[in-house]
């Protein structure tokens, strides 16, 4: 089921079909955290997520997804709003939207990583790990960077 949030002439949807790939493509690929990301990988990561595109009228300008079971746990990736639409409080938006979406009500866990956004993610109640000693992860960086030689 699609959901949609309306602020004057902005949206936030769900619907895939509204979706940009290229508008995604290029801001993830000049990005800190995937960096150089092929188009192809792009599709897939979105085709098997929860997109929220933000548009205004009908342009794309911000971009976020969920990767979730819909049951316990969800994990909030590649959230951005393109530079010149930045200030208007858009992103705090955007991750209220996600946060009330009716199918991730009720997890037990959700989890992102950010270098620089904790405040606008606080804003939700996420925090800092309480015991980052419990988890792992296995990282791979330059998996982009590999994939073209």
């Amino acid at each position: 089921m699609v959901h949609e949030w309306k602020r004057e002439r902005y949206t936030i949807s769900t619907d895939p079909s509204r979706l940009d790939l290229k508008v995604i493509h290029d801001f993830l690929t000049q990005s800190y955290w995937a960096a150089g990301v092929p188009v192809e990988i792009v599709k897939r990561s979105v085709e098997n997520s929860l997109p929220f595109g933000l548009y205004k009228d009908d342009r794309q300008i911000g971009f976020a997804r969920v990767i979730t079971d819909y049951a316990t746990f969800a994990y909030l990736a590649d959230v951005f709003i393109l530079e010149p639409f930045r200030g208007a409080g858009l992103g705090k938006w955007l991750v209220a939207a996600i946060d009330s979406h009716p199918e991730l009500k009720g997890l037990r866990r959700w989890m992102l990583a950010t270098r620089d956004a904790h405040k606008l993610y606080q804003t939700t109640g996420f925090e800092s790990l309480k015991q980052p000693d419990c988890w792992m992860e296995k990282h791979n960086p330059n998996v982009y960077a590999r994939d073209k030689v």
